[in-house]
């Protein structure tokens, strides 16, 4: 019987098989750098997406947060250098609204574990203002930051734009704003103040009344140690005499106050008062929330 030997195939040619590895090498390097590749593309269209985003939008979100309260009309520019014209509102539906002279211009950048916000208004900002935000996921700070002097005023007359009861009013005069430093903070959902601010109320007119003046007033708004803000109202000057206190928080405005006429003003204050509150003899009751 004649024994067959067993045919052994050729081995490949050492070239060939180092060819092999080679390829083998490429695509599995390739395939993670084209990964990478497009991350990279992703996350430079998301960067492009946010530096170039349109001051159209921040005016939605704005309108939004406020209830159609403060509206940023002809908004233009981007969400980090733009200009827009600021309106007052009664809200949604309201017909009432009120437009500053004058163009608000801002300018956000990055500072020290946050962003920087700084406002100009040539009508009725002091110079800049700036704030400093610093978000979080647990917690969110924005802080207005002190400067020398007042930081805004603002003609009274801009309060008919929210409606009741400034509409009827129609007060003239102006409003400004003070602070010697002011932060709000977000945590687990809810909002807490810390600091003082200052309002001002001068030199305040009504075509409601035949006085020249009904004088010039002072709101003060300061925070709690639970993270409240407590306002107290007083007269400084004039004939119609203010005062009363409460509470700002996330329920909106609790205040109680009265009014009353000076001496030998009744006559001439006692349409006025039969408006801004509840009649109680010579005095009336002003309840807000």
């Amino acid at each position: 019987m004649k024994l067959r030997t067993p045919r052994l195939r050729p081995r490949p040619a050492r070239a060939a098989v180092a060819a092999r590895l080679r390829e083998d090498l490429a695509l599995a390097t390739a395939r993670p750098l084209r990964r990478w590749a497009w991350a990279g593309a992703a996350l430079g269209a998301l960067a492009a997406a946010v530096a170039f985003l349109p001051a159209t939008w921040l005016a939605g979100q704005v309108a939004g947060w406020t209830g159609q309260r403060v509206l940023l009309a002809q908004a233009s520019g981007t969400v980090w250098s733009g200009e827009a014209t600021l309106v007052l509102t009664g809200g949604r539906d309201s017909r009432d609204a009120t437009m500053l002279p004058g163009r608000l211009r801002w300018r956000v950048r990055p500072a020290l574990a946050g962003w920087r916000l700084e406002l100009q208004q040539d009508c009725c900002l002091n110079g800049t203002v700036a704030l400093r935000i610093s978000p979080g996921i647990a917690r969110t700070e924005v802080e207005l930051l002190p400067k020398p002097g007042w930081l805004g005023q603002w003609p009274s007359a801009l309060l008919s734009g929210l409606g009741t009861p400034w509409n009827t009013l129609q007060l003239g005069g102006a409003i400004r704003l003070s602070s010697p430093g002011l932060r709000l903070v977000q945590a687990a959902g809810r909002w807490s103040v810390e600091g003082r601010a200052e309002v001002l109320m001068l030199n305040a007119t009504s075509p409601l009344v035949t006085l020249e003046q009904l004088g010039s007033y002072r709101l003060a708004l300061f925070s709690t140690p639970e993270g409240r803000v407590q306002t107290t109202l007083e007269t400084t000057e004039g004939p119609l005499q203010l005062q009363g206190e409460g509470t700002l928080g996330p329920a909106g405005l609790h205040f109680r106050g009265e009014a009353w006429a000076a001496p030998g003003e009744e006559s001439a204050l006692n349409n006025l008062l039969n408006i801004i509150g509840r009649r109680q003899g010579e005095r009336s009751l002003i309840s807000i929330g």
